[in-house]
């Protein structure tokens, strides 16, 4: 018999090779999973509130938030000084008054208070006599708590968030690349396999069947002209549905969501802080377009708002983030966080609605006159992150409001005489927007 070969040499080296890489995987998976009790030992470090004397630093934190943080920051200065370790400069009986009522301190010559309010561009600051001393002594305890570090197993990113400690572990990286190697160990088995197998085929006489010939199935099918005319049917109207549907959303944006150069979140605008829309898009009342808020609106809060609360954060977007979005606000008013500098740069919104020329639509119409919410048309945007386009904007989507859409008349004399007319001619107690003449063409086309 003709040898072929020592195979079950070159079998046992391949199966010892897959173990090894497959030891060696398991041992990267266990190694790159961060220790359990690393974070909540790191979560009662940082959990646990340091209550300074005579305050509670937990019930502080909360008032500064609503009090404070409007002028002040604890490790930045703003409109304010930064106010950690704030007790280590001024008296304790100090305080009480100074925050009770500071410009009476000022006018009575105190020196300390004459010198901050010159120190801080005479930025007279909000008096709060409705704070009691225990509200005072739990904000200043709030103050002296000493500045957070990143807990044990995590590491600050450039951003300001944290992320876990990888450090001693091995990336990911290494181990897709371990299961690389495993799978082309397999690979290299199977054709080594089938080598030996055709080898042995061979030394022992064994012949492997030829395939046969067979007709190739697109010939098969061209020779059947039943199939080919149904085939040719099919395709022709599958055909026409698609070009029909591409056809029909041409111009449509729905959920459009374009980046814009300064990041807005209506989620914490409209959302968190409750600001009606109608504040910064004022112009929805009185004129066809809503408009776009020029950047002073923007100033009338941010002015003394530089960074965000320490709840505003999402997995997504950090505190970090936002505070530096702010920045970008300020660079292009020309504010430096005391004045105006003058050297103001221009925004490029991206615009998100955008109707054809000949459409017509009045935002006041709706707004002003009909009292339709503008979360009827644009969507919840109190919950959106990043502002899209809800609606379609279609006139399908447009003529079905105005057949569903029952007209307000509680208070709304302009609609009066007109609906006492046109219910008799419908027989009915509450008129459509269509039925007073809001499906006509030239209502939206002229």
């Amino acid at each position: 018999m003709k040898k072929v070969g020592n195979h079950n040499s070159i079998s046992r080296k391949i199966i010892y090779s897959l173990a090894l890489m497959l030891t060696f995987s398991f041992t990267s998976f266990s190694q790159a999973t961060p220790p359990a009790e690393a974070t909540p030992a790191a979560a009662t470090a940082t959990a646990a509130p340091a209550a300074a004397a005579g305050g509670d630093a937990v019930a502080g934190k909360a008032l500064f938030n609503a009090n404070c943080a409007a002028c002040h920051a604890l490790d930045k200065k703003m409109t304010g000084p930064a106010l950690r370790g704030v007790t280590a400069r001024h008296a304790k009986d100090w305080f009480y008054p100074w925050i009770a009522n500071s410009s009476a301190m000022i006018k009575a010559g105190d020196a300390d208070a004459v010198k901050l309010f010159n120190e801080n561009n005479k930025s007279v600051m909000t008096a709060f006599p409705q704070l009691s001393k225990q509200d005072v002594d739990n904000i200043l305890a709030y103050t002296d708590e000493p500045k957070p570090e990143a807990p044990k197993g995590l590491v600050t990113t450039d951003d300001g968030g944290l992320k876990p400690d990888n450090a001693g572990g091995i990336s990911n990286n290494v181990i897709l690349g371990a299961l690389c190697l495993v799978l082309l160990m397999l690979v290299i088995m199977l054709f080594f396999v089938n080598n030996v197998l055709t080898k042995v085929a061979k030394a022992n006489g064994i012949e492997v069947a030829a395939k046969e010939e067979r007709l190739p199935i697109w010939k098969a099918f061209a020779k059947n002209q039943f199939l080919v005319l149904v085939s040719s049917i099919f395709l022709l109207l599958a055909s026409g549905f698609f070009v029909y549907g591409y056809l029909m959303q041409i111009g449509i944006d729905q959920d459009y969501a374009p980046i814009q150069p300064i990041h807005y979140s209506h989620r914490i605008h409209a959302g968190s802080n409750g600001i009606d829309c109608k504040y910064c898009h004022s112009a929805a009342r009185v004129s066809k377009n809503a408009g776009i808020p020029s950047l002073n609106v923007c100033m009338n809060c941010h002015k003394n708002i530089s960074e965000v609360s320490d709840t505003t954060a999402t997995p997504e977007h950090s505190k970090a983030f936002y505070d530096g979005e702010i920045k970008k606000l300020y660079a292009a008013v020309g504010w430096d966080g005391a004045k105006y500098t003058g050297k103001t740069s221009p925004v490029k919104w991206v615009r998100i609605h955008n109707l054809p020329d000949f459409a017509y639509f009045n935002h006041s119409q709706h707004v002003t006159v009909a009292g339709i919410e503008c979360q009827k048309c644009h969507g919840p945007v109190q919950e959106y992150e990043i502002q899209k386009q809800f609606a379609p904007l279609t006139m399908g989507w447009c003529i079905k409001c105005h057949r569903e859409t029952d007209v307000k008349m509680e208070g709304n004399a302009y609609y009066t005489k007109i609906h006492e007319e046109l219910s008799k001619r419908y027989g009915v107690d509450k008129l459509t927007a269509a039925q007073m003449g809001g499906t006509e063409c030239g209502k939206c086309h002229y």
